[in-house]
């Protein structure tokens, strides 16, 4: 259809325009009323004065309006506050010709006008001005639906609370997005038959029986604010139900970005995320406020999440460490402009280099460091397990080492869950660092309280399951799962640098923090919703391949060793882990023996020696199962 009369185009009607209907719905109304007690052959007083009466009664109800600026609204956006205006206007209108009708009725002996005459002209002049509002709001949204080339998706709103009702306002109201209401899901049943905006309320159990329901909508939307538990249960309803899943924020944030620029598909993250933990801001601050800091690992998942939080902190400096070039250039670019009155230092430097670190050391004087920097993926360092020695184990002595030596106040570690009972090479060098920071805790000398925080995997962090399904899913699968079994714990990214920074304020040093990780995630049921939430159908669309484990990997990871016993903390989602610990002057020259081997690139001596240092490291599924077999011989001679 043809909008002949360009209404999208025209911004607004002019408020004269709107006045001089408004005072014409007036005249019409008193009008009509004298033309209705008329044919009731009601006697009128005052005839003879008519004129005077009418044109008394137009000024009255001009002055209002004026007074209340019933014409400044836009008439397409009108809504029950002009509703309001317009009867506090005409409200007043008739207060004061009732007063006119004392007064005359006093001095004249009867009124000026009939009673009823007053009343039945204000409630005919109040509805046809707010019915004329509500009716041009209507036509400009249809002839703007009309204008639509593209079909717009039908959503009903999961929720009649009252953020669901403003988020349907703002949807109704602000033309120009790819969505359309069409109803309201509830799990209440009290209502069942009722309306919200004019739109129906459809009972959750509904939708669960009546396939032809569904095929009504299609996309339910969601709020933010929902809990993770009602989120959860209306996700499954309506990818049950083939229907798409959207998420809303709050509504000032709709407000900042648009209706278009907000909603949004729900993403796995959204069903995984957790409430999250409470962090003592203050005692985080102060220990923050005034000092120099260094973050190691800086431009990774971990620790570019580690600086920004630290950025809010009012330290002196912030140095960020890290060998990648291109992610440390461009997380400078986006901190200085984020936080501009923040003193920061970028340095490319290989955590393995002493000398290089040194310098920094001494330029600086760090009150605090905080250790990200590491390898992390398991079949690379499996195939490369000197690289593993160079960096998890080597730079973490060189960091902790210098620490001890420049008097830091706090070094802060993060580790791993595959630490725990490790079954390849990553997390058995870093179990090797953990001992190794914990053994100078209590060396000779030492100021520095040293920390380690341990957790499982991170949300979107660079080469996390989650990121590599989305890649697979969008090429059309398949989606490659290691094996139907296998289960992970997750947290988010700024979750997991709450969880370091609150280390930091916590224990006397020495101390390994493990956080509650909740229940675990099965990956294929993972890999299942995001397929679902992508819209499309297994094993139609995307299929599902198992491949195997991969070298060194296991069906589920521990935050605890089999030897160790867990303390609680003030905090209740934080504790102390109590495992096994090392003499320094043990793991150093364990340490110095597997540097040795790792720059000969002896892998086999490598991880022979880091077995050494990590007794509870059972390789699984590599080539290094070779040496446990051997061990376990040498035990049986």
């Amino acid at each position: 259809m043809v909008n002949v009369f360009k209404i999208k185009e025209l911004r607004y009607i002019p408020r004269w325009l709107i006045f001089f209907i408004d005072i014409s719905i007036v005249s019409f109304s008193v009008l009509t009323t004298y033309l209705f007690l008329k044919n009731l052959h009601v006697k009128i007083n005052f005839t003879e004065y008519f004129n005077g009466n009418f044109f008394v009664i137009i000024i009255v109800n001009i002055l209002f309006m004026f007074l209340f600026k019933t014409y400044a609204g836009i008439i397409r956006y009108s809504t029950f506050f002009d509703f309001f205006r317009i009867l506090w206007a005409s409200g007043c209108a008739l207060v004061v010709l009732l007063g006119v009708n004392l007064m005359s009725h006093m001095l004249l002996g009867k009124p000026m006008y009939l009673y009823p005459a007053l009343f039945l002209f204000f409630l005919t002049s109040v509805f046809l001005m707010f019915f004329l509002r509500m009716s041009a709001k209507r036509l400009f949204r249809s002839f703007a639906g009309s204008e639509r080339r593209l079909p717009r998706l039908r959503i009903a709103i999961a929720g009649v609370e009252d953020e669901s009702v403003l988020l349907a306002n703002a949807i109704i109201h602000n033309p120009g997005h790819p969505y359309q209401l069409v109803g309201f899901f509830s799990a209440r049943s009290d209502s069942k038959k009722a309306m919200l905006l004019g739109y129906k309320i459809h009972n959750k159990k509904d939708l669960l029986k009546n396939d032809r329901l569904a095929n009504q909508f299609d996309a339910v939307l969601i709020r933010e604010m929902m809990s993770r538990q009602k989120m959860e249960e209306w996700t499954t309803l309506a990818l049950d139900k083939g229907l798409k899943v959207l998420k809303a924020p709050c509504i000032h944030k709709m407000k900042e970005n648009g209706v278009a620029g907000s909603i949004r598909p729900l993403q796995i993250e959204d069903l995984l995320d957790r409430a999250p933990i409470k962090i003592e801001s203050e005692a985080v601050k102060n220990r923050h406020c005034n000092k120099s800091v260094l973050v190691t690992g800086g431009a990774g998942s971990i620790g570019s999440e580690i600086v920004r939080q630290v950025a809010r902190l009012n330290s002196s400096l912030i140095v960020v460490v890290d060998q990648a070039e291109s992610p440390l250039h461009e997380l400078k670019l986006e901190l200085l402009e984020r936080f501009p009155d923040q003193n920061f230092k970028f340095v490319l430097a290989d955590i393995s280099n002493h000398y290089r670190l040194e310098k920094l050391f001494k330029d600086y004087s760090f009150s605090i460091v905080y250790h990200a920097a590491a390898y992390k993926h398991v079949p690379l360092i499996e195939d490369n397990p000197h690289e593993a020695v160079f960096v998890n184990i080597g730079g973490t002595k060189n960091l902790a080492l210098l620490s001890r030596q420049y008097n830091v106040d706090y070094f802060v570690m993060v580790s791993t869950d595959k630490a725990v009972n490790p079954t390849n090479v990553m997390g058995a060098s870093k179990r090797a660092a953990e001992l190794f920071v914990q053994s100078l805790q209590n060396s000779p000398d030492n100021t520095t309280k040293f920390i380690t925080t341990r957790f499982g995997n991170v949300l979107g962090s660079n080469g996390s399951v989650i990121p590599h399904f989305k890649k697979q899913i969008e090429k059309g699968g398949p989606v490659t799962i290691t094996h139907p079994d296998i289960i992970r714990y997750f947290m988010t990214i700024p979750e997991a640098c709450e969880l370091v920074l609150q280390a930091g304020t916590m224990g006397n040093g020495g101390e390994i923090y493990v956080f509650d990780m909740g229940e675990p995630v099965k990956i294929l049921d993972l890999a299942k919703r995001m397929i679902k939430l992508s819209g499309y159908t297994l094993d139609v669309d995307i299929k599902i391949d198992f491949i195997g484990l991969r070298p060194g990997e296991k069906l589920y990871e521990e935050l605890l060793t089999d030897n160790s016993t867990t303390i609680p903390t003030h905090h209740e989602k934080i504790m102390i882990s109590r495992d096994p610990v090392m003499e320094f002057e043990e793991i150093e020259m364990l340490c110095k023996q597997i540097m040795r081997s790792a720059i000969k690139k002896d892998s086999l001596q490598v991880v022979k020696i880091l077995k050494e240092i990590v007794p509870e490291f059972k390789s699984n599924n590599s080539e290094f199962e070779i040496l446990d077999i051997i061990s376990k011989h040498e035990v049986y001679q």
